[in-house]
């Protein structure tokens, strides 16, 4: 992506809208901005979804678990949102099967009762009707499942998509749709005038420039990040967010060969754990464990991927070990913070997300899960409009195609581009050479990596590898051996000398090291040292 030079940003006028935050909640709200005609800003500190939202257990969902908690209208939101999402990015968001596999009949019970309830919640959003499966069958569907004690399973249907390309793809309709959207720009300072919030300043993390630019409305959609926000505007500010980290590994897909998602619904500490094929490989998690610090990467802790392990263990017939993990990553949620400060449980945290008017001219908007980001957008935009007495036009965002919206094709593995799919085929028909794979365990090729530098807004050898190809979550001893491959067609496309290329691939080399299940300094690369 060509940086952003300051006329682009400074000389546009006042804008409309400033939105900080580049996860799924603010490109939601750029688009939906955007979309109703305000002239748009989006200012992101690091890359798209370079956070939480990139490291989701990869559902689009109605929230089994807050079924059993009792929030109705959540699930019934989220359901509805589900389908939305499924019709407007139907390249990205495929409906799966889920299995609960039951070893007491009182199980199959309770679960076919609570899945029936949450089918007819769903509506005429449904993706498919729950049932009861027999021993057989269940063994048939998933022959890698523990068949000792089992009675059956329970089968019933949500999403699977991929967190980190969909918010690619939103904010290139954003852009679309008119708004302008900076990564690598970091907000450093709100501006005021009195009481009032007025606009931002901001440092392009590349370039090192600072901006001055000015809005009605500023919205605050950091995720984890939202209390530094609301420090620059009041020092003394209580602090809005707890992050609770979910961690996830990767294995190969035998352990369970089934193209069916796993679902255990009440593992030692009382959470849901899946395990879902994913990129063709199989995904395990999450977990939820209270911190007091945030990251940009945070690390798992050994106690959380030991719990993912045995709890997988206990439902496998071939048991994972530490060896097998091929990737470990971690997200933080932002939960609501509690009021005793000495409270280490995420259990009674709302899942649901706040919406707040934090001061004139400034609000923030936190929690919420990915499938009700666009929701999320749309209550946001409004409370922006009537605070900043912005023109008041009805959402569109329900009906609106997300980039590349087309008919998903089985068995081809750019179909996840959409749309996009076909040009990225023409620019390897006019030049073969761009036809080379990158890594013989991957189908990605030279053409495709060249499409993704000149289209999609990367800057960096992470960007690729991380979020676009998304190798680095899948198999991270794999990234490094693609990280000099990338870096040349990065180099060579933006004009980067030698050193720029070096730089990238030890940068990226020792943030890959810590996705790597265990690693001692000995095996760490070279470059990485």
């Amino acid at each position: 992506m060509q940086r952003l030079h300051q006329h682009n940003i400074e000389n546009n006028g006042n804008w409309d809208v400033i939105i900080i935050g580049g996860g799924a909640t603010g490109l939601g709200s750029a688009l939906d901005a955007a979309s109703r005609g305000l002239r748009t800003l989006l200012l992101e500190q690091s890359d798209f979804a370079k956070g939480t939202s990139s490291r989701s257990t990869k559902l689009v969902h109605g929230g089994v678990r807050y079924l059993a908690q009792g929030d109705i209208g959540l699930v019934k939101h989220a359901l509805r949102e589900r389908g939305l999402l499924e019709k407007n990015a139907s390249h990205l968001v495929q409906k799966e099967e889920f299995i609960i596999p039951c070893y007491d009949w009182f199980s199959v019970a309770k679960y076919l009762t609570g899945l029936t309830l949450y089918d007819w919640l769903a509506g005429k959003y449904s993706f498919g009707k729950s049932k009861f499966l027999s021993k057989k069958q269940t063994l048939a569907l998933m022959p890698g499942i523990k068949e000792k004690g089992l009675k059956g399973a329970i089968s019933y249907f949500d999403g699977k998509f991929d967190d980190a390309r969909l918010a690619v793809n939103i904010a290139q309709t954003a852009k679309e749709q008119g708004a302008v959207l900076a990564n690598y720009m970091r907000v450093v300072n709100l501006i005021k005038n009195g009481e009032k919030v007025v606009g931002v300043e901001a440092e392009d993390s590349i370039t090192k420039e600072v901006f001055k630019v000015y809005a009605k409305v500023v919205i605050n959609a950091t995720g984890i990040f939202v209390d530094e926000i609301l420090k620059m505007n009041n020092p003394n500010a209580k602090k809005m967010v707890r992050p609770s980290q979910g961690v996830h590994i990767v294995l190969n897909k035998h352990f369970l060969d089934s193209d069916s998602a796993l679902m255990i619904p009440k593992t030692a500490d009382g959470r849901v754990l899946f395990a879902v094929p994913w990129h063709n490989h199989l995904l395990v998690g999450t977990t939820d464990t209270p911190l007091n610090e945030h990251s940009l990467e945070p690390r798992a802790l050994k106690e959380e991927t030991d719990f993912i392990l045995s709890t997988a263990t206990s439902y496998f017939n071939t048991k994972p070990t530490e060896a097998d993990i091929l990737s470990v990553f971690s997200g933080l949620r932002p939960l609501a913070a509690p009021t005793d400060s000495n409270s280490n449980s995420t259990k009674e945290i709302s899942r649901d997300h706040k919406l707040i008017v934090s001061a004139k001219g400034l609000i923030t908007i936190t929690g919420g899960k990915w499938t009700t980001y666009r929701r999320m957008a749309e209550e946001t935009i409004d409370l922006a409009i009537s605070q900043g007495e912005l023109k008041n036009t009805a959402c569109i965002t329900k009906e609106l195609k997300i980039h590349g919206c087309q008919d998903r094709e089985i068995g081809n593995y750019l179909s996840i581009y959409g749309s996009d799919q076909r040009k990225i085929q023409q620019l390897i028909d006019e030049n073969p050479s761009l036809s080379k794979i990158i890594h013989p365990n991957f189908p990605y090729t030279e053409g495709e990596v060249l499409w993704i530098v000149k289209n999609e807004m990367v800057e960096t050898v992470e960007d690729v590898l991380s979020r676009r190809l998304r190798i680095l979550f899948i198999d991270a001893n794999a990234a490094i051996e693609m990280a000099p491959a990338i870096a040349a067609i990065i180099a060579r496309e933006f004009n980067r000398d030698k050193a720029w290329e070096e730089n990238q691939i030890e940068l990226f080399n020792k943030l890959a090291c810590g996705y790597i299940y265990n690693i001692k300094a000995k095996d760490i690369p070279a470059l990485a040292m």
